[in-house]
């Protein structure tokens, strides 16, 4: 199993935030299914403030990559992507178009 950190800002908006949170407390079950049929075990968002941090626990043979091409010929992981940017901010190291970014362990107990 392997597991990755990423991170997110979000339009720092209280009403914007809310709305995000709805979405994720009522998503749809086709995104659900292509996270899953992508080989991720576990997800998990948490926010604070207009930051978000993923957890995800994938197979060890999960890429971001193949479920990038996966998303990209899925016409409502595009719609849901779509809507999600409304509410999304790029970090500011982020490249054009990037989103979640991976982020670096630096430390381990």
């Amino acid at each position: 199993m392997k597991r990755y950190c990423l991170a997110l800002d979000l339009v720092d908006d209280p009403q914007l935030i809310d709305e995000y949170e709805y979405w994720h407390k009522n998503g749809w079950p086709e995104i659900r299914e292509s996270i899953i049929d992508s080989g991720i075990k576990e997800m998990e968002i948490y926010r604070t403030g207009n930051r978000l941090f993923m957890i995800v626990e994938a197979e060890n043979d999960f890429s971001f990559e193949r479920k990038s091409k996966l998303d990209a010929t899925n016409n409502k992981v595009q719609e849901w992507e779509s809507l999600m940017w409304k509410f999304q901010r790029p970090l500011p190291w982020a490249k054009d178009g990037e989103k979640w970014m991976m982020m670096m362990r630096i430390f381990q107990l």
